[in-house]
């Protein structure tokens, strides 16, 4: 019996609100939520959802994203791929070093905002670590350098369908290469504002498919159309608990935002013809997270990606209906604490996706091991489903529960991705090095959108649940699960007795990592056609007198031969693609490459504009050098040149000097500014260059005095140090000071017994070297004890009468004024001596500061913020 569940305003606040309190302790610095709406829209179409009833503590519990981010803004990728989306596919990949102290911090939920922060007051990061005691992924573990992927370089790592160049007119069967005609359902917590424009930065950097922004609108028919044939969509909507629309945002998380980017980014780089609708829930409760798997649903058919996850319990069986759409195939992240199961990994209508680090150079075949972050192990709660009792799979002998993972990909944040994120306003991304089964989840997506595209190709339906073919039709035929998966047999996730990769199926990386165009071919059932050599073109430079060297990027299937056309005499290529030339001719020239496959005699080819310059003269910097009086200068002379030089300086000052190696000496400088040319002269080919180095050797300059305010008691010692910036050693004397007032030979002035009133002193500090003196004013001031005002914090109940007493001393004074900023309407104060009464008839819930301070007729102050805190009913 199918039922409509409207979304109660009341409940959807009260919900939001204690989600929203979750979130903000589990979050940590940088990860703060905005304020929720103050009520649940609901949308103007409603949808009939079968809505099952879970407890509603279990529907409150608040689920986590799964990424990790390596600790360091990365530099922005190169940019080589933007004209030519495989200009880095054999490259290896970025290696950049992270900051000394940021190698401490944890990587889990590690925002963009953290790791700014963290770069800031790198001297103080302790309050930046994730000091979680579970968490089994050390950042980076131990290492210092961070290598990142691009997406180029993660398609010829996994062997995914190279990328036509742009503008290229596509037929079906590449198109469907690209996930055209299929959707994938991001669904995801929270609200990130800038998801299109950090997927646009992207796309850009990384020659990728454009995306359409479309909206969706609340009161849509659903499911939706079917997905454009061609060109990517990208659309945005806010689904209730109840499974409808709504037009009203959810608040901003960082974490959340940071999960939103990379989901939607790698989902496109792997399927980049796919629409992408991103499902963003109110809040992070599994209550709110099924709402949107049932929106999807409403929506699909398609591919349901969920990089999340909560802790499973005897409760996650009976929500798996949501996960039963047709047409629908549903991936969820194992986590990133290490050996455990999550939900909705674990459930056996969803696809767990593990795992692995990464290493690739460029050429030959990736090296895996599971990533010691990587969640997986076997459920305490839920009943080993009917794929994972084959026997005939290696590994499988003997489960008794739901093992997860199911499969893997690349989740290490130290062998990461690239992901551009944005703040919110802001229109400048920032690059990070993101990891995390959150990473390798929505690129499984991608690849089954690519093998559902394939499918509708040939009137086949979709995949849905795919765990019966991965399981039964390619892990059970050992010549298909060889080629089709990267068994990955090293690493481990803990210390337990399944924690460790073996042969065959594990629950670190399931049945393996892709091997994409195998198991393309097995999961659409279409024997992979040809492919002619993918060779791409590039500009060289080199110089005359320097050999040259570069490899030819070219992609095939087979091993290739490699032959050029048009080339200069003296360059060669090896059978390796690697081309030489060993004495350059100043010249351009236009060579094409031709790559040849062995086994199928196709072949490709690019050019390659080689441009050879002249070696050019030395190229001295001008600079700016500082200097003083009576203390040695020398500088090292900056200079470009492809040989040896050597150097002369003309307009020196008298015992100025350059040593071969370039360094200026100059043992006993004059005051003045000197403009000294420094003339470098190439060895080899006579060539010179000038630079002007400007040296202002400044005179001496007398002792600073920084002038001081100082107060005392009358009868009690007094004693402060004077501030003095000055070259050289200094003496001290006093001017003005009242009688046993005295400084010593290190600048403390001493009074032992001083006498109410007001003193300028002044304090001299000569130069024991250049005689020269300097001095400031010191304002002693002599006064009788101020006021004191003292009260312990006050709290109270909501509704209720609540008090306090704040007590005050006057020594000395004659009168005293009080004033008390920032009470709460209602609050009441009496006087009865120096003892004032704060009393509150019917307190009201929240935070207060009452801010009291007292002027006695001596002109002396006091002040004290005393906190009020009145807690809900």
């Amino acid at each position: 019996m199918k039922k409509f569940i409207p979304p109660h305003p009341r409940q959807g606040r009260l919900l939001l609100g204690a989600t929203a309190a979750i979130l903000l302790g589990a979050c940590g610095p940088g990860q703060e939520t905005s304020p929720p709406p103050a009520a649940i829209a609901t949308a103007a179409t409603q949808f009939t959802v079968e809505v099952p009833v879970i407890p509603a503590a279990v529907g409150a519990l608040v689920a986590q994203p799964m990424f990790h981010a390596a600790p360091a803004l990365l530099d922005a990728p190169d940019g080589r791929d933007s004209a030519n989306s495989s200009g880095s596919a054999h490259w290896r990949p970025h290696l950049q070093h992270v900051p000394g102290a940021m190698t401490e911090m944890r990587t889990r939920r590690l925002t963009a905002q953290k790791i700014a922060a963290a770069q800031q007051t790198a001297q103080n990061i302790a309050p930046l670590l994730d000091g979680g005691a579970a968490d089994i992924a050390a950042p980076m573990a131990g290492s210092s350098v961070v290598a990142t992927y691009s997406p180029a370089q993660i398609r010829a790592a996994y062997d995914l369908p190279p990328l036509p160049a742009a503008g290229t007119a596509l037929t079906p069967a590449q198109a469907a290469q690209l996930g055209a005609g299929q959707t994938i359902y991001i669904v995801d917590a929270m609200h990130n504002p800038n998801a299109a424009a950090e997927l646009a930065v992207f796309n850009q950097k990384f020659g990728l498919p454009a995306c359409t922004t479309k909206a969706i609108a609340t009161n849509a028919t659903l499911p939706l159309p079917p997905a454009p044939a061609s060109g990517c969509e990208f659309s945005v909507v806010y689904n209730t608990p109840s499974s409808t629309m709504t037009a009203i945002a959810p608040a901003y998380n960082s974490g959340w935002a940071m999960e939103i980017a990379l989901d939607v980014q790698w989902a496109h780089a792997t399927a980049p013809l796919a629409r992408i609708v991103l499902i963003e829930a109110p809040d992070a409760s599994i209550n709110s997270l099924l709402g949107a798997v049932r929106l999807a649903n409403l929506m699909g058919p398609g591919i349901v990606s969920m990089s999340f996850g909560a802790v499973e319990g005897n409760w996650t069986a009976s929500v798996d209906s949501a996960f039963t759409g047709k047409n629908m195939t549903y991936l969820a992240a194992t986590g990133d604490s290490g050996s455990s199961v999550s939900w909705p990994s674990v459930s056996p209508n969803v696809l767990a996706v593990g795992g692995t680090t990464l290493s690739y150079s460029g050429t030959g075949t990736r090296s895996e091991a599971a990533w010691s972050g990587t969640g997986g192990g076997i459920s305490a709660y839920t009943a080993l489903p009917s794929y994972q009792s084959a026997s005939t799979v290696p590994g499988m002998t003997g489960l008794l529960r739901r093992n997860v993972a199911d499969v893997a990909f690349n989740a290490d944040p130290a062998t990461g991705q690239y992901t551009a994120v944005m703040t919110p306003g802001s229109s400048t991304a920032s690059w990070l090095s993101i990891g995390g089964t959150s990473l390798s989840t929505p690129q499984w997506a991608g690849l089954i959108a690519i093998a559902n595209a394939s499918r509708a190709l040939q009137a086949k339906a979709a995949l849905g649940l795919a765990h019966g073919m991965l399981y039964g039709q390619i892990a059970a035929i050992p010549g298909t699960y060889a080629s089709t998966f990267a068994d990955i047999t090293r690493g481990s996730n803990g210390s337990c007795g399944v924690c460790t990769a073996r042969t065959g199926y594990d629950p670190l990386a399931g049945l393996g990592t892709p091997n994409v165009k195998s198991l393309l071919a097995s999961l659409s059932g279409m024997p992979a056609a040809p492919v002619a050599p993918v060779v791409t073109g590039a500009s060289i430079s080199g110089m005359v007198g320097t050999p040259l060297s570069f490899t030819v990027s070219a992609s095939a299937a087979n091993t290739l031969s490699f032959s050029m056309l048009g080339a200069p005499a003296g360059m060669s290529i090896a059978a390796t693609g690697v081309v030489s030339w060993t004495a350059p001719v100043a010249g351009s020239y236009a060579v094409t490459m031709v790559a040849r496959n062995t086994v199928s005699g196709l072949t490709g080819q690019a050019v390659y504009n080689i441009v050879i310059a002249p070696q050019p003269a030395p190229v001295v910097a001008a600079g700016a050098i500082a200097g003083k009086v009576g203390t040695a200068l020398a500088f090292t002379v900056s200079v470009a040149a492809p040989n040896p030089v050597s150097y002369t300086l003309a307009g020196a000052p008298a015992g100025m000097s350059i040593s071969s190696a370039g360094l200026v000496s100059w043992a006993v400088p004059l005051a003045g500014s000197y403009a000294v040319t420094v003339t470098a002269k190439d060895s080899k080919t006579g060539l010179s260059g000038k630079g002007i180095y400007t040296v202002a050797i400044a005179a001496p300059l007398p002792p600073v005095v920084t002038a001081a305010s100082v107060t005392g008691k009358p009868g009690v010692a007094l004693s402060f140090a004077s501030t003095v910036v000055a070259p050289n050693p200094v003496t001290y004397s006093l001017s003005g000071a009242p009688g046993g007032m005295s400084i010593s030979a290190a600048g403390v002035v001493s009074w032992a017994s001083p006498v109410l009133g007001t003193y300028s002193v002044t304090i001299i500090a000569k130069d024991s070297k250049t005689g020269l003196s300097g001095q400031a004013v010191a304002t002693v001031k002599i006064a009788a004890a101020g006021p004191t005002i003292s009260a312990a914090a006050m709290t109270g109940v909501a509704g209720k009468a609540m008090s306090g007493s704040i007590v005050l001393t006057a020594p000395g004074a004659t009168w005293l004024r009080i004033s008390i900023d920032g009470a709460p309407l209602g609050m009441q104060f009496s006087m009865s001596g120096l003892t004032i009464t704060a009393y509150w008839p019917q307190a009201v819930a929240g935070n207060y500061t009452l801010k009291v301070v007292a002027l006695d007729n001596n002109g002396l102050t006091a002040q004290l913020n005393v906190p009020v805190t009145v807690t809900a009913r």
